[in-house]
C-alpha cells in the first residue's frame, strides 16, 4: 500500500526509523496512514500544527517485570507491558493479553488500532493495550492467579476507572480478570469499574461476551444490506473458537446464514450440515478440550490438521477471527475463487495487507477491524457506564444499544468514505472517521 502525500511518507519512514525492530507497528500504522492523504491536503493544519507526528507516537509506555512462584516453588519472571496510546476523547481503553507472542512492537500495534477502533464508536475512551508473554496455557489455576496478581502489583499504579480501563483479549477471560481485579481491589482498598469484563456478580455486563462477535454480524449485515446482501442462505466460514468465533457464529446463524468450519490453532473442522454450535461451547468453554473433538463427536464432519487450510474451503462470507496477519495473498485468493463475495474482520487486522488488496481489487466486501469488531470495546464501556451509576441493564438493552452502535458506526465509516470521494472504501471511512474525531480533539486542547 502506498501513501499519497509527501509528508505521510516522510512520517512513515521517521516512525520506521525510530522503531526499526517493530514490524507490526510499522504496518498498523502505514495501513491507518494510507487512508489520511486526502484528509491531510484538505486540511494543512493536521501537519502544521503536529497532529500527525503525535498520533503515531504513545502518550505513554509502561515496561515491567512480572516475577511469579511456580507450582514447583521456582520463580518465573515474565515481561508486562501498558501503552497508554492516546487520551484526546477520554480514559485509556483497550485489552490485555497474555500469549507468549507479545512484545512492545504488538502492543503498539493494538493501541494504535484501538485508540481509532475506540474513536469509531462513538463513546468516550481512549486507546490502549497490554499484556504479557505469560502463556496461561498448561499453568494450574494457583499459577495463573499467582501471576495476575503479580502483574497487577505493578500495573495498578498506573490505571484508574477515569485514567486507564483494562479489558480482557486472548489469553485473559473471565478467570483472570477475576484474579486481575481482586488484586487491585486489595491495593487500592476502593471497589471500582477499573477494568471490564469482570463477573456478573462483582459489575459486569449482561452480553459482554457475545459482543464483539454480535457486533462483527452487525456490522457485516448492514455492509451486506447496502449492498443488496444477506446472511441468508448464505455458508460462512469462520476462523477461531474462542469467544469472537463462538458468538459471530451464533449471530451469523440467527442472521440466516450456515457455519460450515471453525477452527484453532492446530485445525479445522468442515461441517456441511452445519456446526452444531451447542457442542462446540462444550468443547472449547466448558471441556476446553481441541477442536479436533467436535469432529469425534459430530458425525458427518471433518477435522484437517493446520488452521490455514480453512480458507480453502467455499464459502460466500468469510469471518477471520482468530488471529492479526492469519489470511494471507494465498489464502484470500483461494477465497475469490471458491465463490466469497464478503470478508469481515473479526480479530485485530487477521488480514495481511497483500490479502486486503487482493480483496479490493477484486471487488469483494470487506469490514476492516477497527470498525467491523469494535463491538467488545463498545460494550466494555457500557460496563464502565453501569458501573459508574451502579446500575445494570438488562441483555436485551445492552444488545440493542450494541446494535445502534454497529449501525451508526457502519454508517459514519461509509459517509466519511464517500466524502473524500472514496466511496466503498470502508477501510478509508472507518480510519478517516476514527481519526477525525481525535484528531480534532487534539487540537482543541493545544499541543504546545
Amino acid at each position: 500500500m502506498s501513501i499519497q502525500n509527501e509528508y505521510l511518507n516522510g512520517l512513515m519512514e521517521r516512525v520506521i526509523q525510530r522503531d526499526p525492530s517493530e514490524p507490526e507497528f510499522h504496518q498498523a500504522v502505514r495501513e491507518v496512514l494510507t487512508s489520511l492523504a486526502p484528509v491531510v491536503n484538505a486540511r494543512p493544519e493536521l501537519i502544521e500544527e503536529g497532529v500527525m507526528d503525535c498520533l503515531v507516537e504513545p502518550e505513554r509506555i509502561i515496561k515491567f517485570r512480572v516475577p511469579w512462584e511456580d507450582d514447583q516453588g521456582r520463580v518465573q519472571v515474565n515481561r508486562g507491558y501498558r501503552v497508554q496510546f492516546n487520551s484526546a476523547i477520554g480514559p485509556y481503553k483497550g485489552g490485555l493479553r497474555f500469549h507468549p507472542s507479545v512484545n512492545e512492537s504488538i502492543i503498539k500495534f493494538l493501541g494504535f488500532e484501538q485508540t481509532f477502533k475506540n474513536s469509531l464508536t462513538g463513546l468516550p475512551i481512549g486507546g490502549g493495550k497490554g499484556g504479557s508473554d505469560f502463556d496461561p496455557k498448561g499453568k494450574s489455576e494457583s499459577e495463573v492467579m499467582r501471576f495476575c496478581q503479580s502483574f497487577m502489583n505493578e500495573l495498578f499504579k498506573y490505571i484508574g476507572p477515569d485514567t486507564d480501563v483494562p479489558a480482557g483479549d486472548i489469553g485473559v477471560g473471565a478467570r483472570e480478570i477475576g484474579y486481575l481485579f481482586g488484586q487491585y481491589k486489595r491495593l487500592r482498598n476502593e471497589f471500582t469499574g477499573v477494568l471490564t469484563g469482570k463477573g456478573l456478580t462483582y459489575g459486569g455486563s449482561l452480553a459482554r461476551k457475545e459482543a464483539t462477535g454480535y457486533g462483527l454480524c452487525y456490522f457485516t449485515d448492514n455492509m451486506l444490506r447496502a449492498a443488496g446482501r444477506s446472511f441468508e442462505g448464505v455458508d460462512v466460514v469462520i476462523s477461531g473458537s474462542g469467544n469472537v468465533a463462538l458468538y459471530a457464529c451464533e449471530k451469523a446463524t440467527q442472521l440466516g446464514g450456515k457455519v460450515v468450519a471453525m477452527c484453532d490453532s492446530n485445525g479445522y473442522v468442515y461441517d456441511k450440515d452445519g456446526i452444531d454450535l451447542a457442542l462446540m461451547k462444550q468443547i472449547k468453554e466448558v471441556e476446553r478440550l481441541r477442536i479436533r473433538v467436535y469432529a469425534e463427536r459430530k458425525p458427518g464432519a471433518e477435522y484437517h490438521e493446520g488452521c490455514s487450510g480453512i480458507w480453502q474451503v467455499p464459502c460466500g462470507i468469510a469471518l477471520p477471527c482468530a488471529t492479526q496477519n492469519e489470511l494471507n495473498e494465498g489464502s484470500a485468493k483461494a477465497l475469490i475463487r471458491n465463490g466469497c463475495f464478503a470478508v469481515a474482520e473479526g480479530a485485530n487486522m487477521p488480514c495481511t495487507p497483500e490479502a486486503v488488496e487482493v480483496i479490493q481489487a477484486a471487488g469483494l466486501l470487506f469490514a476492516p477491524a477497527k470498525a467491523a469488531n469494535a463491538g467488545g470495546v463498545a460494550v466494555s464501556a457500557l460496563e464502565m457506564s453501569q458501573n459508574s451509576m451502579r446500575f445494570s441493564w438488562t441483555f436485551e438493552e445492552v444488545d440493542s444499544r450494541l446494535l445502534t452502535i454497529m449501525t451508526e458506526l457502519y454508517q459514519n465509516a461509509s459517509a466519511a468514505a464517500a466524502q473524500y470521494g472514496l466511496a466503498g472504501n470502508l477501510v478509508a471511512g472507518a480510519n478517516i472517521a476514527g481519526f477525525l474525531k481525535v484528531a480534532d480533539s487534539m487540537l482543541a486542547y493545544g499541543l504546545v
